[in-house]
């Protein structure tokens, strides 16, 4: 029986440069000051690197802020954000590979309006069922074919069960659906991420992907608050820059993601 229905989005902060803001104001003072590199650190108080932050957000002077980084490990979530969230170009991501690992029982994402819908659930469930069962019938069947042949080149019965697995797997996985659940691992910097928080917070953005970033954007406000306190979407930083596609909840969003970053921290050291 398929068990593999029920996946949670979960995000963890593994770790972020050490003194991020220390590290930040210390660029930013070898941009603006006679300062030698050895001597970049020196006098660098947490009360001055946040006001070095500060200066230089009201600046607009974002390249600093790129020498600090964040790395997340997230799981949960479908191959249909992966689509989305590699197309921020200025990060690294390591996912967890269709090719070798086989989803014979795979977990799933399913959105939340059609898991409120009874019928619309049932159906789907019905076609994630149906869909490993192809995927194992795929495999199970490419496997027997190349099985043999592995063994007629002269590997060990070992080696041409692994090889070829591995092999019908790499096909077999074209019927798997963007809902398949992954895992992930990655790392951006504080001027990616912000961008990143500006599109994938916002109310216009796809659910997943916003649920993702909102999470990562709590666990970055915990870890560097003065880094990341006007951080979220481009509403809370002036006007709603979609025009006439805005959500039009302008006065919320800006209410709930300044309760965000009011929030007492929880954050751990790692």
């Amino acid at each position: 029986m398929f068990l593999g229905r029920c996946t949670v989005l979960t995000v963890t902060l593994i770790s972020h440069t050490p003194q991020p803001e220390q590290i930040i104001a210390a660029a930013a003072k070898l941009c603006y000051s006679d300062t030698t590199v050895e001597d970049l650190m020196d006098g660098l108080s947490a009360e001055q690197a946040e006001k070095f932050v500060g200066m230089l957000e009201t600046m607009g002077h974002e390249s600093p802020v790129e020498h600090v980084t964040f790395t997340f490990g997230i799981a949960g979530v479908s191959r249909s954000l992966l689509a989305q969230i590699t197309r921020h170009r200025i990060a690294s991501f390591s996912v967890q590979s269709q090719r070798y690992v086989r989803k014979n029982q795979f977990t799933y994402v399913t959105p939340p309006a059609i898991a409120a819908d009874e019928a619309a659930a049932a159906l789907y469930h019905q076609t994630m069922e149906q869909t490993v069962q192809a995927y194992n019938a795929l495999a199970d069947r490419l496997q027997a074919t190349y099985y043999p042949q592995f063994l007629a080149e002269g590997c060990t019965e070992k080696a041409a069960r692994s090889k070829a697995e591995k092999k019908a797997i790499e096909d077999a996985r074209y019927v798997l659906p963007n809902a398949c659940e992954t895992k992930m691992m990655v790392t951006m910097n504080v001027r990616s991420l912000r961008h990143f928080f500006q599109l994938r917070c916002c109310n216009r953005a796809q659910w997943e992907i916003r649920n993702l970033a909102t999470q990562m954007l709590k666990l970055c406000c915990e870890a560097a608050p003065a880094l990341f306190r006007h951080a979220g979407p481009a509403c809370c930083q002036g006007g709603c820059p979609e025009g006439k596609m805005t959500c039009g909840q302008m006065a919320a969003v800006r209410e709930r993601f300044a309760a965000l970053h009011a929030a007492p921290s929880t954050a751990e050291t790692r």
